[in-house]
């Protein structure tokens, strides 16, 4: 659909917050991405179903994404809506030892509510740097812990325009993946199990995770997080590190020199000079190592 007649089409709509032409590089960790057509950013869970039923009896195309810290966005940016779930859309509540989320709510701050209830289980998460919703769908983990450990049920929009609620062994979770994946659902929010703990304990595993991402993972620039999964098998920076590609650099894009399996932007690094780093890192490591690197990082756009 042309963009004029999508502007026209989204001019009074009230689903939230509607954006024209907004730049993707202000909402992704990697600061990188062209202008998305219509960017809109829901406040209740009403502005995401009927954003989404309009966009699919409309024919035209969406994506909906969290905090946008594991997306590579080209320059030329998104054509058609972009859903951002993120601030506006994040309620944290605390029932016993239960939490229960809107799938907006940043990791960091569901991690901070269970340890001022002095609830453990999360804290593996606390230093993911997205939301909820992202979390579920790719079953996020960290330092041995993941989603599926603690999630009871998840809060879905499916095909069919239908609010549905799926329980953890329906989730099909696996290693970055689950139904949502596979289905194409929209995560609306989940319910937690965690279990009573000590406040104290739990403060200091968390302060313990802190320093550990601080003092291992290049923090201080943008990236998208861990670049390429875990080869089985095998350690994917470990591999980098090895072919030799540490500090490696297209313009702006460089493979981290505190964690090869980290790339990060030095400054103005473009979308071409990042996807031409990871496909020399892939064909390097397949060349030396016989291993195939599969991207974490999600890379969307049009041309």
């Amino acid at each position: 659909m042309e963009k004029s007649k999508l502007h026209e089409l989204f001019k009074d709509k009230s689903f939230g917050e509607i954006l024209f032409d907004e730049p993707m590089k202000n909402h992704t960790s990697f600061k990188i991405g062209g202008p998305a057509d219509i960017m809109i950013i829901p406040n209740r869970e009403d502005d995401i179903t009927k954003s989404i039923k309009f966009c699919r009896e409309n024919n035209i195309r969406y994506f909906v994404m969290g905090n946008g810290t594991n997306l590579l966005v080209k320059d030329t940016g998104i054509r058609g809506v972009v859903i951002k779930i993120s601030n506006g859309f994040d309620n944290i509540e605390i029932q016993g030892d239960k939490v229960i989320c809107q799938s907006g709510a940043l990791l960091s701050k569901v991690a901070k509510k269970a340890l001022k209830n002095s609830l453990t289980g999360f804290e593996f998460a606390s230093g993911i740097p997205g939301t909820i919703g992202g979390a579920i769908t790719m079953n996020a983990g960290a330092y041995g812990g993941e989603m599926k450990d603690i999630v009871v049920k998840v809060r879905v929009l499916d095909k069919n325009n239908r609010v549905v609620e799926f329980s953890n062994e329906e989730m099909d979770f696996r290693y970055r993946g689950s139904k949502v994946v596979d289905q194409g659902l929209v995560v609306l929010g989940a319910e937690f199990k965690l279990k009573n703990g000590d406040f104290s304990q739990i403060k200091e595993r968390m302060e313990d995770l802190t320093e550990r991402r601080v003092s291992k993972q290049p923090l201080e620039l943008p990236s998208g997080g861990s670049t390429f999964k875990r080869p089985e098998g095998h350690f994917a920076g470990k591999l980098i590190e090895d072919a030799g590609l540490r500090g490696v650099r297209f313009g702006d894009a460089q493979v981290s020199e505190k964690h090869c399996g980290f790339i990060v932007n030095r400054g103005e690094a473009t979308f071409e000079q990042v996807l031409t780093l990871i496909r020399t890192i892939q064909k390097i490591v397949y060349d030396k190592f016989n291993v195939i690197l599969e991207p974490e990082i999600k890379i969307i756009g049009d041309d």
